[in-house]
């Protein structure tokens, strides 16, 4: 029988699970150790105290794609969003977005950003993490926006970091050695299919990878192999995502959910890491606690619809709910107060509660 554990929010007394050599298995994210990494919200702060994502996202195609990064970002706790989009498209997203502001791209054909342009109006802007990809439309113009992204650095003292995902992703498929110009602090984001075309691009040879959607032990392989090479930060997508750092640290969140198999649910988690980075968390951080909001948002949904049914636009407006019970275990633990509720972990179901199925993040390939 497979191991059985409560939706929400149920025990979790370890920060985070040890390694077993033995079964060489990684860390895995609790809601302990998701707390731990929440950024502070001081009760003086303003909007720019919590940062300002750029979005670079969004085509007439995928228009859905933009919108649910910007909301995404918001509801994760960012201070501003600005939705970046070629110009023949900005009267469009801007009767769309209430609370992020947009921002036109140069364009040298309709819906066709000019990359040069482009990149001196983005460098110009005041952000403090960009996101791109989601919904952007395919061609050659994307992705040499792509590398002159990686490669151009802020005139800030560090590049501003950057979560590339859905057509960033196909684009840097098509960069060999991408990752030698680089110079920005990156959390890439792909789903099994876009890992196979990176890891084709960069010459290493997917179809030795195992399979990348069913079989963890060989998914942990390829993304801390890939975020080893890379230097950057990967979160292989799926049930029991994977997060691989540069460093060889890797954590598989808990979650297996089928209820997050729907179109844009990806595009939620790009927004609420980049938000996180925003923030101020460091790449690796940021995505683990990223994966670990996603994905309890994730659960609490298919708590009250079932496995089938979920939008992508459901995910956003549970974040907060998921970030205000971790805050408040952040605050019990700091306190050594005891709250009116437990943890979610290693003990088993909190007394009381009815044993359901494990749920949790992942989009599928």
């Amino acid at each position: 029988m497979p191991e059985r554990r409560p939706l929400g929010f149920g025990r979790h007394d370890a920060a985070t699970e040890e390694k077993d050599p033995a079964k060489d298995e990684p860390a895995s994210m609790d809601d302990r150790a998701a707390a731990a990494l929440l950024p502070e919200r001081p009760a003086r702060g303003h909007k720019g105290t919590f940062g300002k994502v750029l979005a670079i996202a969004g085509s007439l195609d995928y228009a859905g794609a933009a919108l649910l990064v910007c909301r995404a970002a918001g509801r994760a706790g960012a201070g501003l969003v600005t939705l970046a989009v070629p110009e023949s498209l900005q009267p469009l997203f801007a009767a769309k977005v209430v609370e992020a502001t947009t921002m036109a791209l140069p364009e040298d054909d309709v819906e066709e950003v000019d990359p040069e342009p482009a990149i001196a109006r983005i460098l110009d802007h005041e952000h403090d993490a960009i996101v791109v990809g989601p919904g952007l439309r395919p061609g050659l113009a994307t992705a040499e926006l792509v590398r002159m992204l990686l490669g151009v650095p802020d005139a800030d003292p560090a590049p501003v970091p950057m979560v590339l995902d859905a057509e960033a992703l196909r684009s840097m498929a098509t960069l060999g050695g991408w990752w030698t110009g680089a110079v920005r602090p990156c959390v890439l984001t792909p789903h099994p299919g876009e890992f196979e075309r990176l890891r084709e691009g960069a010459g290493m040879e997917p179809a030795d990878a195992g399979d990348l959607s069913a079989d963890d032990a060989a998914r942990r392989a390829a993304a801390t192999a890939a975020a080893t090479a890379w230097h950057q930060v990967v979160v292989l997508k799926g049930a029991k995502t994977v997060i691989a750092e540069p460093d060889g640290t890797v954590t598989t969140a808990p979650f297996e959910n089928p209820a997050l198999a729907s179109g844009g649910t990806g595009d939620v988690l790009a927004g609420i890491i980049g938000a996180l980075l925003a923030q101020g968390l460091a790449p690796g951080p940021a995505a683990r606690l990223g994966v670990y909001l996603h994905g309890t948002a994730g659960d609490l949904v298919r708590e009250r619809l079932g496995d089938a049914g979920l939008l992508a636009s459901d995910l956003p407006d549970v974040v907060p709910l998921v970030r205000k019970r971790l805050a408040a275990i952040a605050e019990r633990d700091r306190s050594g107060k005891r709250l009116g509720f437990t943890l979610r972990g290693a003990e088993g179901p909190a007394a009381g509660a009815a044993p359901t199925d494990a749920a949790g993040a992942g989009e599928r390939a």
